[in-house]
């Protein structure tokens, strides 16, 4: 993966943004689980490498801060994905997430085609009728858990929130927050899930409800330096807290130009006859998940397909 650089930060203040981005997670009481995110600088990395405007980005950051706090309780080497196909201009995305906090992931039209300028942030009309896929890729599992539901709300939080109720049966609450400034860059991002414990009081469901409705907007405490610890001491402090971990969460893609060439390994001899002859040249790969180009010359291609005869 080959990371843009964000224009006019420093590499003093990009290390400072980036100890900011955290998933913590955290208990309320005995029956209310919980995980925050501040993914701030996530988001800004995502949107430059991507090249994405407002809404894109509003949209693919949301679903990247989904799929992170998603991730918040799964094992060490697991990793979770979530894809949405739908007819509306978004067409549909992918995300995925591992135990380390690495993400990843694409939206399947970029730009999103608009009939008229963005008047609110109201996702809906983008999305429209589709479906929301999950996937568990277990570290030791054969094939992957999947479960589907469709997209009741057309909005990626609450939509994430149904799909636990209906798989899971799990009452779940998804706070996704994304604060531009007036020329469109992202000055905070973060997220907040909660979910009810198994075997819980039914009544704790209204609970939920109502932390809900008292939380502030989350892209707004951390575009004002709050820390994802300031809004479950402060902002919680009524349902016992307690904070339980906390690991990084950072743009990642695993990608390299030796990866991507391993791709025109499995294309058929002819195939790979003709590319290494006719190119074009230079060849240009790009990854989907981080919108990396890889370009390969003339010589090797040839020097590849060479080794490949050779076996």
């Amino acid at each position: 993966m080959i990371k843009k650089k964000n224009e006019g930060i420093s590499n003093k203040e990009l290390m400072i943004l980036k100890s900011k981005d955290k998933l913590y997670s955290f208990m309320l009481g005995d029956n209310i689980r919980g995980a925050v995110l501040n993914g701030t600088h996530l988001v800004n990395e995502m949107r430059v490498n991507h090249e994405l405007g407002i809404l894109e980005t509003l949209v693919l950051g949301h679903a990247y801060m989904g799929i992170s706090l998603m991730t918040s309780n799964i094992k060490k080497d697991d990793r979770l994905a979530f894809k949405i196909d739908c007819s509306g201009p978004i067409k549909g995305l992918y995300v995925e997430s591992n135990s380390y906090g690495e993400v990843r992931g694409y939206l399947k039209a970029n730009p999103i085609p608009l009939e008229k300028p963005l008047e609110s942030f109201d996702m809906s009309p983008f999305f429209e009728t589709g479906f929301l896929e999950v996937i568990h890729y277990p570290e030791y599992a054969k094939q992957p858990y999947i479960g589907k539901v469709a997209l009741k709300y057309k909005n990626i939080a609450p939509d994430l929130a149904n799909y636990y109720h209906e798989s899971e049966q799990t009452p779940t609450y998804f706070n996704l927050s994304v604060k531009f400034d007036k020329e469109g860059i992202v000055t905070g991002a973060g997220g907040l899930l909660l979910q009810i414990m198994p075997d819980a009081d039914k009544n704790i469901d209204d609970q939920l409800e109502k932390i809900a409705k008292d939380l502030p907007s989350i892209g707004e405490l951390f575009a004002n330096n709050k820390s994802p610890e300031d809004l479950i001491n402060n902002y919680l402090k009524n349902y016992s807290p307690k904070i339980l971990s906390n690991k990084r969460i950072e743009f990642f893609c695993p990608c390299s130009k030796k990866s991507m060439l391993s791709m025109i390994d499995g294309l058929d001899k002819k195939t790979r006859e003709d590319i290494a002859e006719n190119g074009p040249f230079p060849l240009d790969i790009k990854c989907h998940n981080c919108n990396t180009t890889y370009s390969f010359s003339k010589e090797e291609l040839v020097e590849k397909q060479g080794k490949v005869e050779k076996g």
